[in-house]
This record gives C-alpha cells, structure tokens and sequence, in this order.
C-alpha cells in the first residue's frame, strides 16, 4: 500500500460526501495500527457526520484494501486545538500558539512552543520567549495549534 493510494482513497470518499478533509493520522503497527481521519466543514461536524464518513470509509476500504493489517478507524472533527497537516492551514492562525515536534533537530532542539507571526512558501516563523525561530514545513513531524492557551 502506498501512501499516495490511501490518501487518494481517503479524500475522494470524504470530499464525495460534502465534506473536507482537514488531514489523517497512518500509524502502523504490527497488531492493530490506527488510522485518523480529521473531517472539517462550513456547517460544524457532528456525531452523525463521524459515523457517515467511517461507514463510507470502511466499505470503501474492504473492496480496496489498502491496509493490509488489523486496524482501527476514527474520524473526527479537528477540533479547536487541531493538528495543522499543509501549509496552507497555518495561514488563519498567524497570531495563535502552536506546538510543533520536528523531524530532526534544528539548532539542537526538536520541540517548539510559540506564536505564529510569519508564514513564507516554504516555513514558519514562530516567537518563543522574545526571539523569532524559522521551522521549516518540510521538517515538520507534527504541528497542533493551542488556542487554550497564551505563551507569556
């Protein structure tokens, strides 16, 4: 299974119901792996959206096996403290806090917590206690905005 064959399958199912998909979580794992769907729309998510997505999901899924193993399937609305997944997401956001885990260390640190103050093409740039650090999009593990909360 390819990634590019799950996230095509993904997207056509969700945009074919009327709703967007806001990005997915793939952990594989030998006995169950967990597959995340984050679904987003103009209207709000419900539960009743959830469960029509999933149901969707997995009858698509048993005629196109993509996952090969036992997995477990959510779908969920990304919720106010969301993962960001494109660059693109960022942009309504500039001003909020966001937690980001990079893929490597960059200037000897993986973990940042700050505010978003510029975004470019290719990077982030995020105030963390007075100073600006640029975090590229391409090293980015995972990112998650903290709207809860104020750095100070």
């Amino acid at each position: 299974m390819s990634l590019g064959t799950l996230e095509n399958l993904i997207t056509t199912t969700v945009e074919g119901l009327g709703y967007e998909l806001w990005g997915y979580e793939y952990r594989p794992h030998s006995e169950n792996g967990l597959l995340r769907i984050y679904i987003e729309s103009t209207e709000g998510i419900t539960v009743d959206d959830c469960a029509s997505v999933s149901n969707q999901i997995s009858a698509v899924f048993d005629v196109e096996d993509p996952i090969p193993m036992a997995y477990i399937l959510e779908v969920s609305s990304p919720g106010m403290d969301r993962m960001l997944f494109k660059p693109e997401q960022y942009t309504p956001y500039v001003g909020e806090t966001v937690k980001i885990k990079t893929q490597y260390a960059l200037d000897g640190r993986r973990n940042y917590k700050g505010i978003i103050q510029n975004l470019s093409e290719t990077a982030v740039t995020l105030e963390i206690d007075k100073e600006l650090h640029e975090v590229p999009f391409d090293a980015i593990e995972h990112s998650r905005l903290k709207i809860a909360e104020k750095q100070g």
